[in-house]
């Protein structure tokens, strides 16, 4: 599935494990709305939802490619869903090269790869230092 954002395509590529979970994925989140600008305005996705959910500690909201059904959950940060891990997520665009330059002026966005035989990629942290992967 690919979406347009201002630096281009962009597709997520979901795990089988994703899959398993109907799409959806949950990451912790410090600060809600950071989270949303984050994923809306600078990574391209929808809004779907954004709902009080009192039994969490906040809201729930999940984001995703313009008409996709996999989704990305972004729920309050707690002891058994902490912010700041490795989601397992993966993005993929038609340029590597051109999305890790736009990210470095956004978050903390490691060493674009480059090996003989794989897509170029890099891994970057989301404001809450969530980890996530950008693959060509």
């Amino acid at each position: 599935m690919w979406w347009t954002t201002r630096q281009g395509k962009v597709s997520i590529l979901v795990s089988l494990s994703r899959l398993l979970c109907r799409g959806i994925d949950r990451h912790g989140r410090t600060h809600h709305d950071r989270a949303l600008a984050f994923y809306a305005e600078v990574l391209g996705l929808d809004k779907q939802v954004d709902v009080p959910l009192p039994q969490l500690g906040g809201r729930w909201i999940t984001v995703a490619p313009p008409g996709s059904t996999t989704s990305i959950a972004l729920v309050p940060a707690s002891g058994k869903n902490p912010a700041g891990v490795e989601t397992g997520i993966r993005l993929a665009t038609a340029d590597a090269a051109a999305m890790h330059q736009y990210l470095r002026s956004q978050v903390a966005v490691d060493e674009l790869l480059r090996w003989e035989g794989v897509p170029p990629m890099f891994a970057f942290r989301d404001p809450d230092g969530n980890g996530l992967e950008i693959v060509q």
